[in-house]
């Protein structure tokens, strides 16, 4: 364990309090933290609508339940190796990629990865001002706003804006007060959380008359408007996994920002285990079977829970409910989408931007998108959006899983990672060029796919880029990752380890 290092031997180009090793007396987190934090950031509006888009185009219930299931399950191995080297060494994401990528390169991936949460920051931001519109047009007793009150050019009403902002503003303050706030608030709204998801769960199936009737296939028809059977499984089973898999493969590479704070390996592994497989597979299932309920209850399938709720005649549960999903979305979107991009953006210059100072970048950025007009389309959303991001985050965690497990044998000089001439300067350029082809040669392949999915089929690609491109996350991470192992052996680094233990194999060869 390495509890700090010394700043005056250290650079300030590379070094700030916020990116420094944590020290044993700060890693506080438990087991239930960790399963805590997974429960606030599973249980969010996204979750409960991602079976929508699989069973509007053909699955039954159990086969959406099933992909989303089996893709978190996969998703955990990335994630649980990725955390490793944050409670070993107490480092955050963006100092672990300078082992693999350079003291410098390191802020390539890390700016990918940061402008992925920028964009999950904004839609997350979209989706909680929404619920504050909605449900306040329903206590407030005004009209939602139509076509005619868009504002020109974004596609909103002054209203809708007014509510983005005023939830913006909300998630920034609590970007201010800090990292504990978060790690308060997530263990906090955990439990709270998953008792309203059952408590919506009770109500939907008791109104609609019992599961039997629920998940019946007549049921699961109207909500799909498709005869069940009507499709091929394979074709559409394999992009929805990528899909799922790449919902958390943001995580899955800057889990260390959060696992730094734990205090063993053993309460890394089983927090995640706990947290998010079965929270996902929960709150995706009580999902359905609302959805499912709200064709027998109203006569038509209802995906949008902030919909559903503003169908309440109750205004105390339509107050109730505002809460309850203005913290959902909030504990996600501070977890999932600012911590990384905070330290990510603070990478680039230490010593001028903080943690902070991040975070407020992040928020700023994450208006800029305009995101509502990404989660509006449930095909850009799924085909574009996430598989798009899952082709370049999959190629950074080959290159780092491989680099930290296979070829460093979780061995790391922190010290080092915070000093311009230490071992991961690479030859002095302070890039590891081997790191940075192989990210390359992992993106490239899926680059035809999303062309044409992007473009709507205006860019016509040969079928096999089109087979790649469902397999995204897949292929970029596995080809990332063989080609960061072959071209570190053909041509290992002059200081890839401390100088008293260079291999011979090492000794004579180019940074």
């Amino acid at each position: 364990m390495h509890d700090s290092v010394k700043p005056d031997r250290v650079s300030d180009r590379l070094y700030n309090q916020d990116l420094a090793p944590v020290p044993q007396s700060g890693r506080t987190w438990g087991m239930w933290n960790l399963a805590a934090l997974w429960v606030g950031i599973s249980v969010c509006i996204p979750t409960y609508t991602l079976a929508a888009g699989m069973i509007s185009q053909g699955m039954s219930w159990r086969q959406a339940l099933l992909t989303i299931t089996l893709g978190n399950a996969v998703v955990l191995i990335p994630l649980t190796l990725n955390a490793h080297a944050g409670t070993q060494y107490g480092i955050p994401f963006p100092v672990l990629l300078r082992s693999s990528f350079g003291i410098w390169g390191a802020n390539v991936p890390a700016l990918m990865r940061a402008m992925v949460a920028c964009g999950w920051f904004g839609i997350q931001t979209w989706i909680g001002g929404s619920a504050i519109y909605i449900l306040h047009s329903v206590l407030f007793g005004f009209e939602p706003a139509g076509p005619a009150d868009m504002i020109p050019g974004l596609g909103i009403s002054p209203g809708q804006l007014a509510c983005f902002l005023l939830f913006w503003a909300i998630n920034l303050g609590v970007i201010v007060l800090g990292i504990e706030t978060l790690k308060w608030l997530e263990t906090l709204a955990a439990p709270f959380l998953l008792l309203i998801g059952l408590g919506l769960l009770a109500w939907a199936v008791s109104e609609a008359g019992g599961f039997s009737v629920v998940l019946s296939d007549d049921t699961v028809a109207r909500v799909r408007g498709a005869e069940a059977g009507s499709f091929d499984f394979w074709s559409v089973f394999w992009p929805n996994l990528t899909a799922m898999v790449a919902f958390w493969a943001t995580l899955a590479l800057n889990i260390p920002d959060f696992t730094r704070y734990a205090r063993r390996q053993k309460d890394q592994i089983l927090g995640q285990a706990i947290g998010l497989p079965t929270t996902m597979a929960l709150f995706s299932f009580i999902g359905i079977a609302v959805t499912a309920a709200t064709v027998v209850i109203f006569g038509e399938a209802i995906w949008d829970p902030v919909q559903l709720i503003g169908r309440f005649p109750s205004k105390a549960v339509v107050g109730f409910s505002l809460f309850a999903l203005t913290l959902a979305t909030l504990s996600t979107n501070l977890a999932a989408n600012v911590v990384s991009p905070a330290n990510d953006i603070s990478n680039l210059s230490p010593r001028r931007i903080s943690f902070k100072t991040g975070g407020v970048i992040t928020a700023v950025l994450g208006i800029v998108i305009l995101p509502w007009k990404l989660y509006n389309d449930l095909a850009a959303y799924i085909f574009t959006w996430l598989i798009g991001y899952g082709a370049l985050l999959g190629a950074i965690g080959g290159v780092m899983i491989v680099d930290y497990y296979l070829i460093r044998r979780r061995r790391l000089e922190v010290e080092d990672l915070y000093r311009e001439d230490g071992v991961y300067n690479f030859g002095g350029s302070g890039f590891n060029w081997r790191a940075l082809v192989a990210l390359g040669l992992g993106i490239a392949p899926n680059v035809p796919g999303f062309l044409a999915q992007a473009s709507h089929g205006a860019i016509a690609i040969a079928p096999a880029f089109h087979h790649l491109y469902t397999h995204a996350w897949f292929v970029s991470f596995f080809i990332a990752g063989a080609c960061h192992w072959a071209l570190t052996r053909l041509f290992p680094p002059d200081r890839f380890f401390p100088a008293e233990r260079i291999p011979p194999s090492a000794s004579d060869s180019r940074g």
